[in-house]
């Protein structure tokens, strides 16, 4: 697993008072593909606000670690195991078009591991919506 971190998740009981939020403070370019979730491009990672995490991994912050392939997804899950992860959502094909699983570190904190067909994952790691 590259030492990096794609994208931070907040889940937000409110998107739409959570996005104007974020537009107060200036952060511009909103992506929001769904009324469940908005994107923020951040320098070289990405910001995003959920509602209630869409049910998926923890409640309040999902930390997430983009891929190249999908194949990858299974495998740094299987690295993570290894290391003393527990998997919470196993490596399945994604509603949104990519590949997506999760583990939780020993401290119950959930890493999605993804692979986003629509996203550039530059050679340094830096992920682009």
């Amino acid at each position: 697993m590259d030492q990096r971190i794609s994208l931070v998740t907040l889940g937000v009981s409110d998107l739409a008072r959570a996005r104007s939020f974020y537009e107060s403070l200036g952060w511009g370019g909103p992506q929001q593909p769904s009324d469940e979730i908005c994107f923020f491009q951040t320098g070289g990672m990405v910001f995003a606000l959920w509602t209630a995490l869409g049910g998926h991994g923890a409640p309040g912050i999902e930390l997430a670690h983009n891929v190249r392939s999908p194949g990858e997804v299974s495998a740094v899950l299987a690295e993570a195991e290894r290391a003393g992860a527990t998997i919470v959502r196993p490596a399945a094909r994604a509603e949104w078009g990519g590949t997506s699983g999760a583990f939780a570190d020993p401290d119950g904190y959930v890493w999605e591991v993804a692979h986003n067909p629509h996203w550039t994952l530059a050679e340094d790691g830096n992920v682009h919506i």
